[in-house]
């Protein structure tokens, strides 16, 4: 792996930055969690007419820009940076990759043109709390994670002419689904014992769609509740399709663009409170010249550059066949834990206050862990994966030495 950026890259995030800093500061960003949507919707306009950004990681076939998805992945640095309302995460790195990876070419053609421009939003609804396991992040991804019709869950029922699909449950913790022109849904199909789990196409506003935004803890990152009440729907696909595999995918590169995201706001969360610290005097001093103030904020540094590393080589291997996303993130969201909590600490008794952004970024940390987490069952999975404990507890028993 190269460390250095290339040009193109370069670019991006300078453009990037300089975009957001226009179009998303504090003012900004409060008035766009209060709309319905949640998000600002001049901004994803920018972001797609300006900058291509919903299609970066898509093929130029489709109306893509064409780069790899490394590239969105680093981009999400200087969107985390600002806490950028947008459903580029929902839009972009959940729902587009699995349309690429199982869609028909027909349903290529039709959709990710539309995506890609901005167009049109979309959302992955799963059963909640199962984001994490459905995307293999914190387990293996199989089992009956999609609820078979039960509380939390969607069941899939042939209807009517061929190929027709009606889908009946319910999903939490829809990242944007509230507002996204189209649903990606994952149901459960078959009996008991030719059970499965498929991924359904099923528009926002069709018939038997309930949609209700629910209050999340990180209001940067707007959830809905959907219900589907015998709902029309469109397999994704074809039915021998490896749903598993591709959610597996999607799952890895979504690790590395909240890990990227989570290194850009705890960044920017750093930024903030060194500047406050420099311009903040007590007993005749600034505080920030105080050395155990500093000792505190170089432990901050020191872990973010840590993280910064970990979250780049993931967003390189993910297109590499590597899964080390989950690793990344697990480190990416202690860190910016930790960089909020100084952050609001040092403040003092503002950080502690409704009107500062400090608490956005302590938010985007915990709901992160709850969507995507927790942090210890993220290294606990890829440690599993690496075999890293097999034979431990036989290696044990017979005297082994290390």
């Amino acid at each position: 792996m190269d460390p250095r950026l290339t040009a193109e890259q370069d670019e991006i995030r300078r453009t990037l930055r300089e975009l957001l800093h226009k179009r998303c500061g504090p003012e900004e960003l409060r008035a766009a969690l209060d709309t319905p949507a949640g998000h600002d919707r001049a901004l994803w306009t920018a972001l797609a007419e300006q900058l291509g950004l919903p299609g970066l990681a898509v093929p130029e076939a489709y109306g893509g820009v064409g780069c790899p998805r490394t590239d969105l992945a680093l981009a999400a640095e200087e969107t985390g940076r600002a806490l950028a309302p947008t459903p580029l995460l929902a839009t972009s790195v959940l729902a587009a990759p699995l349309i690429l990876a199982l869609g028909t070419d027909a349903q290529r053609a039709r959709l990710l043109p539309r995506l890609t421009d901005g167009t049109l939003t979309a959302a992955l609804a799963v059963p909640a709390p199962a984001l994490a396991t459905a995307l293999a992040l914190t387990g293996p991804g199989g089992g009956d994670w999609s609820g078979g019709g039960r509380a939390g869950g969607v069941q899939a029922r042939r209807a009517g002419g061929e190929g027709g699909w009606r889908l009946y449950g319910e999903a939490a913790q829809v990242l944007d689904g509230h507002s996204a022109g189209l649903l990606v849904v994952a149901a459960h199909t078959g009996g008991f014992v030719r059970s499965r789990t498929l991924l359904f196409l099923v528009a926002g506003d069709a018939a038997g769609v309930v949609r209700t935004r629910q209050t999340a803890l990180d209001p940067t990152r707007p959830q809905a509740r959907v219900q589907l009440r015998h709902v029309e729907a469109e397999l994704l696909g074809e039915e021998e399709a490896d749903v598993s595999g591709a959610l597996s995918s999607a799952g890895d590169f979504a690790a590395a663009f909240l890990a990227c995201e989570a290194v850009g706001a705890a960044d920017r969360a750093l930024e903030r409170t060194v500047e406050y610290l420099n311009q903040r005097e007590q007993f005749g001093r600034a505080i920030g010249s105080f050395q155990a103030v500093q000792h505190r904020l170089a432990e901050v540094y020191v872990r973010g550059q840590a993280a910064r590393s970990a979250a780049y080589y993931a967003a390189w291997a993910t297109g590499r066949g590597e899964r080390v996303g989950g690793l990344a993130l697990a480190q990416a969201l202690e860190t910016l834990r930790l960089a909020a909590a100084e952050g609001i600490q040092l403040h003092g008794g503002i950080g502690f206050t409704w009107e500062h952004e400090a608490h956005l970024y302590f938010k985007r940390a915990a709901g992160d862990e709850l969507l995507f987490g927790p942090v210890h069952r993220l290294r606990a999975h890829a440690a599993d994966e690496a075999g890293l404990f097999a034979g431990a507890g036989a290696g044990a028993g017979a005297g082994v030495t290390v």
